[in-house]
């Protein structure tokens, strides 16, 4: 009923719309639509009361509320339903564990989350209402093996928006950061469940640093925002939709044919680490090369000391730049 009210706010949205009117088109008391309205309103949906005329859905902009980005995403398959959170422990999470029933292009949303995460356990800070945090729910018809290419479109997606919607030089770290003047302000986690042949499911939860003002000691060397680095505070929904756009685009095209070309193109265009110097770190190991390429596959071609080549999977290593993070 809830959503029905919703709904009805949404056709009617910079008008009054009657608690009769709505009693009467859904079919309940006054009484319970006040009730759902109230719900509403503790959801962050901003709602004007005014008796004798009604309810009044206003403007939104400082929330990620699911209808707001659907109205904008309407032509789009993967975000069609959007399961939103007001705090969360983690939405890539939520999203395994809630994958069998969640249908594909489902996107998970939080305003927090409270046990966010990166690659290899690593903690990820998500702050209340200044990043987006959010999870993906694919179940393409691919090989297993090319689970881990989301990766790559999510960067590909990602920074392409970042840089269309602010005009900051935002580059890709080879395969799933992305990093504004060598500072990390993005991170892409990819998780997937399958059989021999076959996908069950694959999580692609990003993460940004949107409009975080500030970072701790710890974190405020390699860390950075969308805010620190253009100066104003960017609409976090118009940069969801944004996203949510680009990456279906590439991942069209890639699940037509498995051709990850239009995504290799962004990938090596704004790439933070192509012709330098880095380090693989494999475990306690650690190597010396340079990158030289990503082939038609996303793997990293790099130059070693003695000038033997190697491939390397993204699933193997973290990369890191000659002197620091990147």
């Amino acid at each position: 009923m809830r959503s029905k009210i919703l709904e009805e706010l949404y056709i009617n949205k910079g008008n009054y719309i009657s608690g009769e009117v709505l009693r009467t088109k859904l079919g309940v008391s006054r009484t319970a639509i006040w009730k759902h309205i109230n719900a509403l309103k503790e959801e962050g949906y901003n709602i004007e009361t005014i008796p004798r005329k009604g309810y009044m859905l206003l403007e939104m902009k400082d929330k990620l509320l699911p209808k707001e980005i659907e109205a904008l995403i309407s032509n789009n398959a993967i975000g069609q339903q959007i399961v939103y959170f007001d705090s969360i422990d983690s939405t890539n999470s939520y999203a395994k564990k809630e994958a069998n029933k969640l249908k594909d292009g489902t996107v998970i949303l939080s305003e927090e989350q409270l046990l966010g995460r990166g690659r290899r356990g690593r903690n990820w800070s998500s702050p209340k209402g200044t990043g987006i945090w959010m999870s993906l729910v694919l179940k393409p018809n691919i090989p297993p093996t090319e689970g881990v290419k989301m990766t790559q479109i999510a960067a590909a997606a990602v920074c392409k928006s970042i840089r269309e919607l602010t005009g900051l030089n935002a580059l890709i770290k080879w395969p799933n950061d992305i990093v504004i003047n060598g500072k990390k302000i993005c991170g892409i986690l990819t998780e997937m469940a399958g059989e021999l042949n076959e996908v069950n499911y694959i999580i692609v939860g990003i993460g940004i640093n949107v409009n975080t003002d500030g970072f701790s000691c710890e974190l405020k060397e390699k860390a950075t925002s969308l805010f620190i680095e253009g100066g104003k505070k960017i609409d976090r929904r118009e940069l969801v939709v944004n996203i949510l756009k680009n990456f279906e685009a590439l991942y069209n095209i890639y699940i037509k044919d498995l051709n990850l070309d239009e995504t290799l193109v962004i990938v090596k265009n704004y790439s933070a680490i192509l012709g330098k110097e880095i380090k693989i770190i494999q475990g306690n190991l650690e190597k010396k090369a340079r990158a030289i390429d990503i082939n038609n596959e996303g793997l990293l071609l790099v130059q070693m000391d003695d000038g033997s080549k190697e491939l390397i999977s993204s699933g193997e290593v973290s990369i890191r730049g000659e002197n620091g993070y990147i």
